[in-house]
């Protein structure tokens, strides 16, 4: 632990450049990188002077559990020892930064419960500005917001750890885990603690996840079981994407119109199709109707619930290519055209300009993100007049 002496001047200093306009890179290097530009955007995001607490969402009591939040049913006592042992409050947030489940120390409860640092507390940097949930999935590494570096002065008093939580099969994060108490016990030791903290959520969800399947559709189409490719056909791969959007089930009619249309194709030959499929797939697809059995997760589908929660960066990152480019599926290009539609309207409602820079270098194509960020960037502004000319000549 740092002396206290050390731990005081640390926070006196940041105040000093809190209260400057601008920062020269001298004072800058006084700072984490990742946390000057986060001063920066909230700055810039319009948050309520008299904001003292984060957003507060309702907690559906009807949606399906996330694989996730399956994850935490299986270590949530483990998670609760360790924060009432260290003092602490633990909170585990989604992709948006939104807790989806905390535990909290006798000696943090009453302030995480004040500044809603609990189950629906919405800790994203335009809501709150600066903190270290929000940080950790901006950046997808741990990160430490110390004190007055974060934005609201209801949460100076803290220092906060946090660590991406990463599913052990895809490499893609899930969400974020963080570790609370006030700044007077702050310990470099912290970060090492939420790590272990994100690894043994990663351990539940390899557990939870001995049956996993994942499909990927956008660029290059894949199906994962385990981890592992699979070795599928294009159509296969259509009919387990039409399956995950049908988690009822299907039957062999309403399967072939979905997947044929109007195309004179038998229905003997979708017949063969499922069984090379049961065959590949073995107890994972059930029959009369035709489901998937196993615990299924895609990238569509995790864009889908993106938008359905507002987070349009996520979605964006996850919307990489188009969705199964090559299909004919009368059924999957219906979806892809509803996903696109509802991708454009979130552009076209967005106000991040650092996420719509982001996915028009990624994407130079995407012209709906080059409108959007010519109404947002100030007429004046250098990146303006390049988007100005990229409309016209794209």
């Amino acid at each position: 632990m740092m002396m206290q002496q050390d731990l005081l001047e640390k926070r006196q200093n940041i105040e000093r450049l809190r209260q400057r306009t601008s920062l020269s890179k001298q004072q800058n290097s006084q700072l984490n990188e990742s946390i000057a530009s986060s001063w920066q955007r909230s700055a810039q995001a319009e948050i309520p002077e008299h904001r003292v607490a984060a957003p507060l969402l309702p907690i559906p009591s009807n949606s399906q559990p996330t694989a996730l939040q399956h994850a935490l049913q299986h270590c949530a006592d483990e998670l609760k020892h360790i924060a009432q042992q260290s003092s602490m409050v633990l909170a585990v947030g989604d992709v948006g930064s939104t807790i989806i489940w905390s535990a909290s120390s006798r000696q943090m409860q009453s302030a995480a419960e004040s500044v809603h640092f609990i189950a629906g507390g919405q800790w994203r940097e335009e809501l709150v500005g600066t903190n270290a949930l929000a940080l950790t999935l901006k950046t997808q590494q741990s990160s430490c917001v110390f004190s007055n570096e974060h934005y609201m002065p209801s949460v100076h008093d803290w220092v906060c750890y946090a660590a991406p939580i990463i599913d052990p099969h895809t490499r893609q994060i899930l969400g974020v885990i963080d570790l609370s108490t006030v700044w007077k016990n702050h310990n470099s030791l912290g970060l090492l603690a939420a790590e272990r903290c994100a690894s043994i959520i990663q351990s539940a969800l390899l557990e939870f996840q001995k049956q996993h399947l994942y499909i990927r559709a956008f660029s290059v189409p894949q199906v994962l079981f385990n981890g592992k490719v699979m070795v599928l056909t294009p159509r296969q791969i259509e009919i387990l994407t039409i399956l995950a959007l049908c988690p009822q089930g299907m039957t062999l009619d309403t399967l072939h119109q979905a997947l044929y249309g109007e195309r004179k194709v038998s229905i003997g030959t979708l017949k063969a199709e499922m069984s090379q499929l049961r065959d590949i797939l073995g107890g994972m697809l059930g029959s009369r109707p035709y489901r998937l059995l196993a615990q299924v997760e895609a990238d569509f589908l995790q864009a889908e619930q993106a938008l359905d929660a507002g987070y349009l960066d996520s979605a964006l990152k996850l919307c990489s290519g188009i969705f199964l480019a090559k299909t004919e599926s009368p059924f999957l290009c219906a979806w892809r055209d509803c996903l696109e539609s509802r991708l454009s309207q979130a552009i076209f409602n967005a106000k991040e300009t650092d996420v719509l820079l982001k996915h028009v270098a990624r994407f130079p194509e995407a012209i709906d993100a080059v409108e959007r960020l010519i109404e947002l960037m100030p007429g004046n502004h250098p990146i303006h007049q390049t988007l100005l000319k990229f409309k016209q000549h794209p």
